[in-house]
């Protein structure tokens, strides 16, 4: 058991999950009410209708909801929170499902709100620099739409082309370039939703400031379990004159990390800084031909934005700090094309993981940037230890680990020693000095790990934010905060069989 989950040894277990008989009767109950406030078509309960729904990215967790709706105006959304406000149902409110931490995973007792269909783009702004964009809007399609304007949005994760807004605004989602631009935190002026009650709030404002406490801090990052966004205002940015990427190789992944430092401690800022170790490098190269050594035991892909002088001299000063911090190879892009090129094999790290193996758990924590080395070399002794093998890459620049382990969720064993090979990471990114979540969110996939982050006290605390904005805790129950007896349940079984303990939530 983790260090910080003895305190939980002897909690009471967990409510009973209700049993068939009791599950039907409750569903039967809701989808009726549901049916007076949504079009026959906006609601779905049959399994095979939300078999779709029963998780998020994160594969090996899964829960089948009483009914998934699917609003198609504000009104009804409204509608639908009311509704399962006043039956004391769970709500979970789900985007395209790209998450990987089972933040999306349904309630098996509560209701999914799909927001797909909140796809507008309702307005570009191309003076002040702002799009005003519904909450199912894709991350990449608010670039693609401001595009014309030679503007761009910043925050890039490499589900761009899939993931939505609403998604990275729940998750403070970041991506290869927030060591320059930010996370979503520092590109969103304002989030407009509403409430567990279905009362309309808005967070943040289109000027600069706003007034009253900063709560806009709050719901960016809150997995879901404050309100539910329903639209966004996005800072936009110039798109750079010119870009340049160099892919350095190292001999031994403890250069590399020291590479990482040496930089950010030089004053150098990298538009972006990624790493990866030798066994992602082979498994990209062999998906999308990179052009990456393959003889290299990891590699850096850095790259410089700006005007065609500043990117020079930039390039410059980062190869000299690579070459004495042991570099032995530079390959430096001649053209958008090649940059391109350079980045496609980073941007295709998880699915060319998929390719050659089963499954993979793709973890998600950070350290200080000076211990990279450490964790890696920590990582590869794991592998050992648990009989699992594992990829990394990760944003190199703020210390943002991915390390992406493979194993067969088909082999109960397998997964159970892939969820301690998880939990081992986080807990040792922890002891680093580092956190068990830099930009996934903590969902139910590290409900057991936030017992060793943080004390009863500080988890206490986070719980009584939830409880001002949801007293009932209906929002997204059961996820990120876990209490006492959730971080003994977790360690144990971390929800391997789909079902949530009950305990905040309202019996029936």
């Amino acid at each position: 058991m983790p260090a910080g989950l003895a305190e939980a040894a002897d909690a009471p277990a967990a409510t009973p999950a209700p049993s068939a008989a009791e599950r039907a009767e409750r569903q039967a109950l809701v989808v009726q009410e549901l049916q007076a406030v949504l079009p026959a078509h906006a609601l779905l309960w049959q399994r095979e209708d939300t078999v779709p729904y029963e998780c998020d990215g994160l594969t090996a967790y899964r829960a089948q909801p009483l009914a998934v709706a699917l609003p198609e105006t504000e009104e009804q959304v409204a509608a639908v929170l009311r509704t399962c406000h006043r039956l004391n149902v769970p709500v979970v409110a789900r985007g395209a499902g790209t998450g990987l931490s089972g933040g999306a995973m349904p309630h098996p007792m509560g209701v999914t709100l799909g927001l797909a269909k909140f796809n507008r783009i309702v307005k570009i702004d191309p003076v002040a620099r702002t799009a005003v964009v519904q909450c199912g809007v894709r991350n990449a399609a608010i670039s693609e739409a401001a595009a014309p304007y030679g503007l761009y949005y910043a925050p890039d994760p490499s589900s761009k082309i899939a993931c939505t807004i609403g998604g990275n605004v729940a998750e403070n989602s970041g991506g290869m370039h927030c060591l320059k631009y930010g996370l979503t935190l520092h590109n969103v002026l304002r989030v407009r939703g509403y409430t567990v009650g279905g009362e309309a709030v808005e967070f943040g404002s289109e000027a600069l400031d706003a007034p009253g406490l900063d709560l806009l801090s709050v719901v960016i990052g809150s997995e879901g379990m404050l309100a539910v966004t329903l639209e966004v205002t996005v800072k936009l940015v110039p798109k750079p004159l010119l870009a340049r990427a160099i892919l350095a190789s190292f001999p031994d992944v403890r250069l590399a990390g020291e590479a990482v430092a040496a930089l950010i401690g030089g004053g150098i800022i990298p538009a972006a800084l990624e790493m990866m170790d030798k066994p992602m490098t082979a498994a990209v190269e062999d998906y999308v031909h990179a052009g990456y050594d393959l003889d290299a035991a990891a590699i850096l892909i850095c790259e410089s934005d700006g005007t065609p002088e500043e990117v020079e001299e930039e390039i410059g000063r980062m190869v000299a700090v690579m070459r004495e911090a042991g570099a032995t190879r530079f390959d430096i892009s001649r053209d958008e094309a090649e940059r391109l090129r350079f980045w496609s094999g980073r941007m295709n790290a998880f699915p060319a993981s998929g390719r050659i193996s089963p499954d993979y758990m793709c973890m998600d924590s950070t350290i200080p940037r000076h211990r990279l080395a450490e964790i890696l070399v920590r990582i590869a002794e794991m592998e050992q230890t648990y009989g699992l093998r594992c990829c990394n890459v990760f944003h190199a620049g703020d210390g943002n680990l991915h390390p992406l382990i493979l194993f067969d969720a088909n082999d109960p064993d397998q997964l159970e020693r892939c969820e301690r090979f998880g939990a081992d990471i986080l807990e040792t990114s922890v002891a680093l000095g580092g956190t068990v979540t830099g930009e996934h969110g903590v969902g139910v996939e590290k409900l057991a790990s936030m017992c060793v982050q943080f004390s009863p006290a500080e988890r206490a605390q986070m719980l009584a934010l939830k409880r001002a904005f949801d007293p009932k805790s209906l929002l997204n129950p059961g996820k990120v905060i876990p209490t006492l007896h959730r971080c003994a349940e977790y360690g144990k079984m971390h929800v391997r069989r789909g079902l949530l303990p009950f305990s905040d939530i309202p019996r029936f």
